[in-house]
């Protein structure tokens, strides 16, 4: 007898219900296998989602900060000639640069821009922009600098380039430093590293998380915000060398990790906490990388001895602790990547 054309519809429906019950346990598992290991993961680098995310900004993976340095040329291979390429800012050469430098590791195409934005100085290059690549991005090739130079020049740095080393007895602070976003600051930091030494830069201050902020720098709910306030302090000041003041730059929120300058430098201080109460108060040059917030922890647990300033009772260190600039290479570091 010859079957209905009907006759297979159920086993058709049932073999979808069992195909969509299927898919659905394994998005269950799925989801319930990442709630488990996704946070014990991010937890096994000492912070939390929020505070990685914060943390990439400090990195300025994803800053939208375009900076430079006026009254200056920079040097080095031309990858886009500013014959033919021009704009009108050079806040917009600076973006031409970061747009070949999108990658999550490794070094960046473009690494220095040039920009000629004076128009009565320019004259016919007004709007040039040269997009450039260094040989050593810690030691960018300058051909002219001074009031009479028309250009204006900048440098970007990769995820894994444009972190120097903060040597210490305790370990060695890796700094990513952020010249898009302070390249006055930048420069001074580069001009140290060059110097091969830095005599008379020093750790002099050192205060811990105390009872107000927790592992991840998170301020704790009804707490004081100090003292202690959750930073190391120091001067980057190179004896025998003279230090011009820095003006004010980049001024986010301090994080965990931030380093920046009190007022216009040398001091500076490395902080232990997220400090939102400051108020973008201080200029933010670099960051250290997560993994060696462990040696700057250290520090702040060495002895100290009471002292007032201006009123402000601080802990300085019983013996300042030594600091020397260090060269890091890319292949130095093993960044992860998210």
């Amino acid at each position: 007898m010859g079957r209905r054309s009907n006759d297979w519809e159920p086993s058709k429906w049932g073999f979808l219900i069992l195909l969509f019950m299927g898919f659905a346990s394994c998005s269950i598992v799925y989801m319930f296998m990442s709630s488990v290991f996704k946070p014990s993961m991010i937890e096994s680098l000492g912070i939390s989602e929020k505070s990685f995310e914060s943390y990439g900004e400090n990195l300025n993976l994803n800053s939208k900060c375009c900076k430079g340095i006026e009254n200056l040329e920079l040097w080095g291979s031309a990858v886009k000639w500013g014959r033919d390429f021009k704009f009108n800012s050079s806040q917009q050469c600076c973006e031409a640069c970061k747009a070949m430098c999108t990658g999550n590791d490794g070094p960046c195409l473009c690494d220095t821009w040039v920009f000629c934005g004076n128009k009565q100085a320019c004259g016919d290059k007004f709007g040039e922009c040269w997009l450039k690549k260094q040989k050593d991005t810690l030691a960018p090739e300058k051909q002219n600098a001074g009031d009479k130079i028309m250009w204006t020049s900048g440098l970007v740095f990769g995820r894994g380039e444009g972190i120097v080393g903060l040597e210490t007895e305790y370990g060695t602070l890796h700094i990513k430093l952020l010249p898009d976003c302070s390249p006055y600051s930048v420069a001074y930091i580069l001009e140290l590293l060059a110097l091969r030494h830095c005599a008379g830069c020093q750790l002099y201050r050192a205060e811990s998380r105390g009872q107000s902020w927790d592992m991840r720098g998170n301020h704790i709910k009804d707490t004081l915000f100090g003292p202690p306030f959750a930073l190391i302090q120091g001067s980057l000041e190179a004896q025998g060398t003279t230090f011009n003041k820095i003006q004010t730059e980049h001024c986010p929120t301090i994080r965990r990790g931030s380093v920046a300058w009190v007022g216009s430098g040398p001091e500076f201080f490395i902080s232990l906490a997220n400090h939102e109460e400051w108020k973008n108060s201080y200029t933010v040059f670099g960051s250290v990388l997560p993994e060696d917030m462990s040696v700057a922890e250290k520090i702040a647990r060495l002895p100290t001895k009471s002292d007032v300033w201006n009123n402000i009772n601080v802990s300085v260190l019983e013996k300042p602790v030594t600091l020397r600039f260090k060269r890091i290479s890319h292949g130095d570091l093993n960044l992860s990547t998210e």
